[in-house]
């Protein structure tokens, strides 16, 4: 839920905030390394990593992408409920009749992996009568050994599917596994593979609309890996895939997450704090709860790791984070009150936490962690 009512999240216990002045920022940003005419694709998919999809959309669109970037039919029919005229890709796969109806009612584009699944979407376009050619994208595989055929298949496969008449290639792409590496190496080995490819589907005389091969990490890295389009998640979103990118353009951070103070209290010395007892007090100390929790999306592996910030001032979370709470020390500000706010993600005064902070804590990606906060926390859009 994305609300633009501030009466609706005034009483909220926790709640994600989208700044969406940064995220046009970033798309423009982002937009600025590439050479026209390459093209900006913003990838949406997962409720836009968590950060509310409808109005992520509108938002990149209105700042210079020009296609949105799905995993799933029904993320792409979401878009389309919601007025989106865009040209929509759906990266994952997808193979049966039901899937195949809607992405052809909704005017979705669809990724080609196989020849099986070109052959059913063929077969069902011509059984339900659709008035075709639809728009359908050709993926191989360079190296991420995921979807799609070997590069050494690449050329046999587009030459099959441009034999069914209700189908029309919109473009060819692959994807890279190692982008966000120092060591080039197997990257430019999957573009050294992805060249060949196309190389051979244009000595039969097969010009490829368009050809994407870029992730973040690699639109950050190499203008040579541009082509005709990129493909972009993270860096809109306002998070650098690898640190020694940072350099490459001023991104800033589209989402905050945060939640409130719901009770103060003073504990004992010897007092224990949570579910078993992780923390023990070794003096007297305030304790503040705070109304948000691993069912939320805070992850538990957290539990006594992670500093928040309350008034510009970095404090720590004690004992066990629960389901839907969790305790901080608060002794340092003795004045706290109940309804004060707590960054969990984001800044305050000179102080900030990333996503970047909790994955390097937990030895994840930032990518996840984004993707990790649950929809019973409103999305308040500014």
């Amino acid at each position: 839920m994305l609300s633009h009512d501030i009466g609706d999240w005034l009483s909220q216990r926790a709640w994600v905030e989208i700044d969406l002045a940064a995220l046009s920022h970033n798309v423009q940003q982002v937009a600025s390394l590439l050479s026209s005419p390459t093209q900006l694709m913003a990838v949406v998919k997962a409720d836009a990593y968590g950060h509310g999809a409808i109005t992520v959309a509108q938002t990149v669109l209105e700042s210079g992408a020009t296609w949105l970037g799905v995993a799933t039919v029904p993320e792409g029919i979401e878009l389309r409920e919601a007025g989106i005229k865009a040209p929509i890709l759906i990266l994952g796969a997808t193979h049966t009749k039901e899937q195949i109806h809607a992405i052809a009612h909704w005017k979705l584009q669809p990724t080609l992996i196989s020849p099986k699944q070109a052959h059913i979407f063929s077969d069902t376009l011509k059984a339900i009568k659709c008035r075709c050619p639809l728009p359908v994208h050709v993926k191989f595989d360079t190296g991420m050994s995921r979807l799609g055929p070997s590069w050494q298949e690449a050329a046999e496969f587009v030459q099959l599917v441009r034999q069914f008449p209700n189908l029309h290639i919109a473009s060819i792409y692959s994807h890279l596994a190692t982008a966000e590496n120092r060591d080039q190496t197997v990257m430019q080995q999957q573009q050294q593979r992805f060249e060949s490819a196309i190389a051979q589907i244009k000595a039969m005389g097969i010009q490829p609309p368009l050809l994407h091969l870029a992730n973040s990490a690699a639109t950050l890295t190499e203008n040579a890996l541009h082509y005709d389009m990129v493909r972009v998640g993270l860096a809109i979103y306002g998070l650098y895939p690898a640190a020694h990118l940072h350099s490459r353009i001023s991104l800033k951070p589209v989402l905050q997450l945060k939640a409130r103070v719901t009770q103060v209290k003073s504990i004992a010395p010897g007092t224990g704090v949570s579910y078993g007892h992780r923390f023990i007090a070794g003096r007297e100390l305030r304790l503040a709860v705070v109304g948000i929790g691993y069912a939320d999306g805070v992850p538990r592996h957290l539990s006594q790791k992670m500093q928040v910030l309350i008034r510009g001032n970095r404090v720590s979370q004690i004992g066990a984070i629960t389901m839907d709470q969790m305790m901080l020390d608060v002794s340092a500000i003795p004045d706290i009150q109940e309804g004060e706010v707590v960054t969990l993600i984001g800044q305050q005064g000179s102080e900030q936490i990333s996503a970047v902070d909790w994955a390097n804590q937990l030895n994840t990606i930032s990518w996840e962690i984004l993707c990790g906060f649950k929809h019973r926390l409103p999305r308040v859009a500014f």
